[in-house]
């Protein structure tokens, strides 16, 4: 396990992270008093948060086993998040122990637990880089200490997209994520869950507002505007999806009847 060296050393804990949000809705307990008590009001006008967040972690352990099956062995995992097991290196390096991953998030909460906890097989490499998905030069320059960017590899942003506008001068999430697959050879894969107000608008309303008071920008998308992330690439089936229903296994058929989870998902491969 390798990790940059450029975090800084203060934990903000005067407002939210979605990190430490998502991980109070895993059961986590690395989480503060602030986190929670968002976490709490978002739960409340929109029970589906908790089932939600689960589906997310099992659609990338589906989505990771898949790719690499199909013979990828580089990962790249952006807005990491706390460290839940099984993580995605475990999930890549049980298929293939020489994979190498290289984990990317900006809170330094993350850091310190990816330094603790997150180690890989002997055969392959982990590697933690605290960086901003804004700053594309910065993270592919760090992963690319890691990772061999001229072969394929697999990008991953697993319920971070609605964490960033579509405007031109501010997030630009397309721009974003244009300059991230130009930046991959060809053969590599795209991995995206994003939530969605097609499926329960009144709930996510709600849990936008409750981010944007907290200061935390929430964009949920249509699935026509997350169709838009995967212009250019083959989309591997069923295609973009409730995240439920992509390639579910058991757990997942069992979790249908719970109720649903306002999330899309999909995987495509860079032709």
């Amino acid at each position: 396990m390798t990790a940059s060296d450029a975090a800084p050393a203060r934990i903000d804990t005067s407002r939210p992270h979605p990190a430490r949000v998502y991980d109070w809705w895993l059961g986590g307990k690395d989480n503060y008093p602030v986190d929670e008590e968002l976490a709490r009001r978002i739960l409340a006008v929109d029970g589906t948060v908790v089932r939600g967040a689960r589906a997310n972690r099992r659609f990338m352990h589906r989505a990771v086993r898949t790719v690499a099956e199909a013979g990828i062995r580089q990962f790249l995992d952006i807005g990491t998040g706390i460290p839940t097991e099984p993580n995605l290196h475990q999930v890549a390096q049980k298929t293939a122990p020489e994979s190498r991953v290289v984990y990317a998030d900006n809170d330094p909460i993350v850091l310190r637990h990816a330094e603790a906890l997150l180690h890989g097989s002997a055969e392959g490499a982990t590697a933690y880089a605290h960086a901003d998905v804004r700053d594309v030069d910065a993270l592919l320059a760090r992963a690319g200490e890691t990772l061999d960017l001229s072969r394929p590899v697999a990008l991953s942003l697993v319920a971070l997209t609605h964490y960033l506008d579509a405007d031109p001068e501010g997030d630009d999430v397309y721009g974003l994520l244009s300059r991230y697959v130009d930046a991959l050879a060809p053969g590599s894969y795209l991995i995206l869950s994003q939530v969605t107000p097609d499926l329960n608008p009144e709930a996510i309303a709600g849990a936008a507002e409750n981010f944007r008071r907290a200061g935390t920008p929430f964009h949920p998308r249509s699935l026509s505007e997350f169709a838009r992330f995967f212009d250019g690439l083959e989309l591997l089936g069923p295609g973009l999806i409730p995240v439920h229903g992509w390639r579910p296994e058991a757990e997942d058929v069992a979790a249908q009847a719970e109720g649903i989870v306002p999330v899309y998902a999909g995987v495509a491969r860079k032709p």
